[in-house]
């Protein structure tokens, strides 16, 4: 029988595309989603989920659900037999917790501690959390790898996630029976490659590429650039790049690590590359074959000036190498802004031409997983 694994936030970006690689994979996920960061669509699924359906062909279990809700997660495990959690739910904007600490911490912290209770009390030992590099703070060498230092977080979100790390390390060393993978995200974009899913923000801006994007499809009018006096090339913020779907394979990895009774494992997902906001904006400038109008606005208060993985450990222990540059994420293709032209409706009968995803994204999605 095929193992069943709960997914928490699996409505939104990163879970949505991990939904799918379940799927894909043969596992049957259980999704759970308070639409904080989700639409809600029709069939009483979220619309992201909705679309993995239909890419999948198969069905997707859903329960709308806030992990904060104790009784209504010891339901949920009374009526599933889960063999692992991936656990994705959490508040997210780095600017946005510096603003709402307390917020932060109680959504973030709360949700885990009882997620983790729920867990235990029902037999399940197994885990796999959405962490990111944020907990290695402002750094002190790159590339970052996961010996760096921990903990010097510069901002609440980033707090947060350190302390869930800890939280989860302490409990695999006081209770030997637990497994435990925690992946530090860089940055991931892109979309999955038939246009049907990828990123659509939900309130105060956070991940630079789905603006780029929205830019570049006439949905926003420019573009703000937080800050341009960093110590980089061109004073803009360098981060490590991933595509979505490189990090979705990255969980299914995860999994399997599970299985060898591993303990806690900590890995790094990235690329090793890292690409300043502006060399990001020119890339899809290429891609879209239009301007991006931007304008340089003050830092965001709790950003570091780069921040890039070394991201050999996953590739030696888990067999996992990010498969997809630039190109595959946002690269030009000198025809697809004319051929777009034609309408901002969804674009069915677009090939799939490698290198074109984000934008393949946007151009049939101009509203997101709103109605266009």
């Amino acid at each position: 029988m095929a193992e069943k694994i709960l997914v928490t936030g699996g409505a939104g970006y990163i879970g949505s595309h991990c939904v799918l690689e379940l799927l894909q994979a043969g596992f049957v996920p259980v999704v759970i989603d308070n639409f904080h960061n989700a639409i809600r669509g029709s069939e009483e699924l979220p619309e992201s989920l909705r679309r993995v359906q239909e890419i999948a062909h198969r069905p997707v279990l859903f329960q709308e659900l806030d992990i904060t809700d104790e009784a209504a997660l010891q339901e949920l495990f009374r009526k599933h037999r889960f063999s692992a959690v991936m656990h994705f739910a959490g508040l997210k904007a780095v600017g946005e917790s510096v603003q709402k600490p307390l917020e932060y911490y109680r959504v973030n912290l709360t949700g885990t501690i009882r997620l983790l209770e729920t867990m235990k009390a029902h037999g399940v030992r197994n885990i796999v959390f959405s962490s990111s590099a944020t907990v290695y703070g402002d750094p002190k060498y790159l590339p970052l790898d996961e010996n760096h230092p921990v903990g010097g977080c510069t901002n609440p979100y980033g707090k947060s996630k350190f302390f869930i790390e800890e939280m989860i390390r302490d409990l695999c060393k006081a209770e030997r029976d637990w497994n435990a993978v925690l992946l530090r995200y860089f940055n991931p974009i892109g979309a999955h490659e038939s246009g049907m899913i990828g990123e659509d923000p939900q309130g105060i801006p956070n991940n630079l590429m789905p603006y780029v994007a929205q830019v570049a499809v006439g949905r926003r009018e420019f573009l703000s650039v937080f800050g341009n006096d960093y110590k980089t090339d061109d004073g803009t913020g360098v981060r490590d790049y991933i595509h979505v779907v490189d990090l979705a394979k990255g969980h299914i990895a995860a999994l399997k690590k599970l299985k060898e009774n591993c303990g806690c494992k900590i890995y790094n997902l990235g690329t090793g590359t890292g690409y300043s906001v502006l060399q990001m904006v020119r890339a899809m400038e290429k891609a879209s074959g239009r301007e991006i109008k931007y304008q340089i606005t003050a830092r965001r208060e709790g950003d570091v000036a780069s921040c890039y993985a070394d991201p050999a450990l996953a590739e030696r222990e888990l067999g996992w190498k990010a498969a997809f540059g630039l190109d595959k994420m946002c690269k030009g293709i000198p025809s697809l802004a004319q051929r777009a032209l034609r309408a901002l409706s969804p674009l069915t009968s677009l090939l799939p031409v490698p290198g074109e995803d984000l934008w393949r994204w946007q151009l049939q999605n101009p509203t997101g997983f709103s109605k266009n």
